[in-house]
């Protein structure tokens, strides 16, 4: 199973039903490295002290909240875990609406809920609770450091859980002025309208989500193969890492790893001798 974003409980009434966060989503992004377009060596980004300058090892590391100007009071991990152990641990279900209620707007994020071991039947009861009564769950859950509102829902076999966002996260049409520059809506003729609700119809069909596709991807993805084959990839040295000196209780993992590889390379070797 993959590693789970989130563990705990999901509080329903009496019930408390051990969950994981999984991701539902499957991200198709090109991702880039920034390098020097002088000698094409990789840039690195440091975290480094507004102080000194130099580079400051994540363990040393601690999460300040700006209070006043220039004045920070420190907050440890066990601090925030104790502000409110029951948000961190458990989505509380507050009430049960219907979906066709909920503003698109507000949707953020999806995953997959799945049951831990030993509370599938708790599962399976909201999840055919809710296809049975048609309506979606709404609770807040904490990840991280943030409280989310979250909607949960049958999909198929499992409950899937949207993130959602609050209602101060969202912009009402009041709020924005953004058509202000206009001094009024534009006018257009009947015939105008009724040509343009023509063409809507005309291009109506079924919502299959399959059928489109992100071309943007596929072209740089095919523009970056083509180059590859055309002998236009280039070798980006690393610069050699300082050495660290170390206490002589420390293991070095290096030789272990070199021996892993070593090891490794053997076997594929035996292995394609032995299908040749």
């Amino acid at each position: 199973m993959a590693a789970s974003i989130w563990k705990g409980s999901i509080s329903f009434g009496l019930l408390n039903i051990p969950v994981s966060l999984q991701s539902a989503q499957s991200e198709k992004e090109v991702h880039f490295s920034m390098l020097d377009k002088k000698d094409l060596s990789r840039i690195r980004y440091l975290k480094v002290s507004a102080k000194t300058g130099k580079e400051v090892p994540s363990d040393r590391i601690v999460k300040g909240y700006e209070y006043q100007s220039g004045r920070y009071v420190i907050m440890t991990e066990a601090e925030l875990k104790k502000a409110n152990v029951k948000a961190t641990q458990t989505i509380d279900i507050e009430d049960f609406v219907l979906l066709d209620e909920v503003d698109p707007m507000f949707f953020d994020r999806p995953y997959y809920l799945v049951p831990q071991k030993g509370a599938e039947k708790g599962y399976y009861l909201l999840r055919d609770a809710l296809e049975g009564t048609r309506k979606v769950a709404i609770g807040k859950l904490v990840i991280r450091i943030k409280q989310h509102l979250a909607l949960i829902m049958p999909r198929g076999p499992y409950l899937v859980l949207e993130l959602l966002r609050f209602s101060h996260e969202v912009k009402s049409e009041k709020q924005v002025h953004f058509l202000a520059a206009s001094a009024k809506k534009p006018s257009y003729s009947p015939k105008e309208l009724k040509m343009a609700e023509e063409l809507v119809e005309g291009m109506t069909s079924e919502w299959k989500p399959e059928q489109y596709k992100d071309t943007y991807y596929q072209d740089v993805m095919k523009t970056i193969q083509r180059k590859v084959k055309g002998g236009q990839g280039h070798r980006v040295s690393e610069a050699k890492e300082e050495k660290i000196a170390t206490t002589d209780n420390v293991i070095d993992l290096m030789p272990l790893l070199q021996k892993s590889l070593i090891a490794k390379k053997k076997t594929s070797r035996r292995k394609t001798r032995a299908r040749a």
